[in-house]
Parts: structure tokens; sequence; C-alpha cells
């Protein structure tokens, strides 16, 4: 296998990693045109892959496979509370991250690898990125194709999706690789049952998935890894080794460093949602209630009740107040004193407070 060749010279690479960051000279420039990272932490990865998208010198080909420990990934521009189960997200205690690229929600583990493929703007084609993906899939026994998504798909089914990212003179495609992910947990997490919120942002495209251990039981992350160096050796002309990442050393760069952080603050996950509005409607004993939610970048930019049933001052003064209690507050993270005095009006609007809650909450 390729990481073990290069694996002797890791202890001295790391030991001189972390004596240019403790030093105080200029942070290094990654030098190398294939990485695989022996991480497992997604916060690191990502932020590893956009490190290397930023400062790699933008005139050459670049390589970089990993996996994760569970985590959903969304899309630069999409909405958590349509894409994710938030709910099963935390009896689970599998987070969901925000990445810096665009396209569909993705379930990641380690039955998933990773790979991005990093390339000049000028010669980047997602089409040939993405057949230099599906050369590496068949050179294990199983018959890949790409579809007019530039997705690889077995049959009928999708075993990696891809998105992509161009900025300046560089660019890049990268995508997961389903091996022997749980897809019970990918399908659970990816469910969310928000089908009356209309975002602005951009939409998962759901399809039926497949692991390629379905159909080549003897295919592992190792071997994929494999193949992917393989083929991107072949198709850009790369004699290089594989160059093994670790966490140490490389967290003390202050754009990793930084960067992890922001992927795990409320702003990022969070307050990058586009706008989005949300209609939901719910009968009580006492009548029926519908509400339209509207947000923007995770602000509750305006709550609109209607009612129908028996209604009298109270009820509609309560619905009232409740309204604008929650305009300006974080949507899923409304102050408990919103409920409080909600529910000091009338009883029945602590009623319609909890349900709202737990709509904006799943």
């Amino acid at each position: 296998m390729l990481i073990p060749r290069a694996w002797h010279r890791c202890v001295s690479r790391r030991a001189t990693l972390a004596r240019c960051f403790t030093s105080g000279a200029p942070a290094p420039t990654p030098k190398h045109s294939i990485y695989v990272s022996e991480s497992t932490n997604p916060y690191f990865n990502l932020t590893f892959e956009d490190w290397l998208f930023r400062h790699k010198s933008p005139d050459q080909p670049l390589l970089l496979v990993y996996r994760d420990q569970p985590c959903v990934v969304i899309g630069r521009n999409q909405n958590p509370w349509k894409e994710v189960n938030l709910r099963a997200s935390r009896r689970t205690g599998i987070p969901f991250i925000r990445r810096h690229s665009g396209g569909g929600t993705v379930y990641h583990d380690l039955g998933n690898t990773n790979f991005s493929i990093h390339l000049p703007r000028a010669s980047f084609d997602r089409h040939a990125t993405a057949q230099v993906v599906m050369k590496a899939v068949r050179s294990l026994g199983v018959d890949a194709t790409v579809n007019d998504r530039n997705d690889i798909c077995v049959g009928k089914e999708k075993v990696s999706g891809s998105a992509y990212k161009i900025v300046k003179d560089r660019a890049y495609h990268h995508g997961t690789m389903l091996i022997s992910t749980r897809l019970e947990t990918l399908g659970e997490l990816l469910r969310s049952g928000k089908d009356t919120m209309e975002t602005r942002g951009v939409a998962s495209v759901r399809s039926p998935v497949c692991n390629l251990q379905q159909y080549h039981p003897g295919t592992t992350h190792e071997k994929f890894v494999d193949a992917m160096i393989h083929a991107f050796r072949q198709e850009y002309g790369v004699i290089e080794e594989a160059y093994p990442v670790h966490e140490d050393g490389y967290e003390e760069i202050p754009y990793i460093r930084e960067g992890m952080e922001q992927l795990k603050t409320w702003d990022w996950a969070f307050g990058q949602t586009p706008e989005f509005t949300y209609k939901i409607q719910k009968s009580f004993s006492w009548g029926s209630t519908s509400a339209e939610l509207r947000s923007k970048h995770g602000i509750i930019l305006s709550c609109t009740f209607t009612h129908s049933g028996n209604s009298d001052s109270s009820l509609l003064t309560g619905l009232e107040k409740l309204a604008q209690g929650l305009e300006g507050e974080r949507y899923g993270f409304v102050d408990e004193s919103v409920a409080e005095f909600a529910s000091s009006i009338d009883e029945r609007i602590g009623e319609v407070w909890q349900w709202l809650r737990t709509e904006m909450d799943s």
C-alpha cells in the first residue's frame, strides 16, 4: 500500500511542522500533490481541505482523501432545518457541519471515504474528474458509471455524490464514496419531514444509494484510497508518494485552528442559512391555528398566525403578542422569556408555543 512507504518520514515531518508553528515563522504552504488524512475529525478534515484549496499553488493538481467520524455535512447554501433531522442528530449525538462548498447534504462515517480533486480553473472539467473517480471504482471490480449529474452509480443506485467550488484561478471537485456506510443511519438523519418549508437555498436531490461492498464485498477504504491515488496519478502525470496527514502540528496553523472553531459556531452552522418560510397548521381542542414563520440568517423576521374556530380577544391578543415576541429571535433557539410571557397571557397560547417550539427544534 502507498501510505506506509511514506510513513517512516512522518515523525520527522510532524516535528518540523511543530517547530515551524511555535517559532513564530510564517506558516508553511502545501507542497505535496497527494494527501491522505489519518485524522477522522470532520472539523479538521473539512478545514484542512479548505486550507489546501486556499494555499496550494493554483497551477498544480492535488488529491486529498479522508474519512470522518459520523456526521452530516450540508452545503454552503443549504438550510439545516430543511435538510437534517435535527431531533435524530441530537438523539444520536451525530452533529451536522456546514462545509465551504455548494451542493447537497451527505452523511459521513468510517464506511464512507471522501475524495477531493483540486485543479487549475482553466483545466477544470466536472465530467473529466468524475471519470477519474469512476476509473478508480472500476479498478476495484465494480461496474460503475457516471450519470448526467456527474454522480458515480452502480446500476440505478448512487455510490458517490459530488460538490464543487471555484474561486479565482482554482477549482475542486469533492465527493463521497459509500463503501460500507450505515445506510439506515444515513436515511434517518437526512429525512427532516419539512415538506412545507420553502427555502431560497439549495435543496438536496434525493437518490437511492448503495454501498460498494454490496457489489464487491472485498472493497475497503484502503483499497479505494490506493485506487484513487493510482487513477489520479495516471490522469495528471503525478509521480510523488502520498503524504500522510495528522492533526498534530497542522492545528497550530491559525487558518486551520480558527477554521475548525468557526465550523462549530452558531453563526456559521445556522446563521448562514438563506431566507426561508415555513407554513404549519395544528388543530387544538379549542380550534385550529396556522403559523407562517419567515427567517433569514437564522433570525425570525416575522410570524403570522391565522386562527379558525372559537376565538376571543384574549386568544387573539395572545397570538399577536407571541408573534411580536418571536421577531428578532434565533430560529430554534428562542429565549425562554418568550415562552414564559406567552404562557402568562393565556394557557392556549402556551399550547401554541409548545407546538411551535417542537416544530422549530426538530
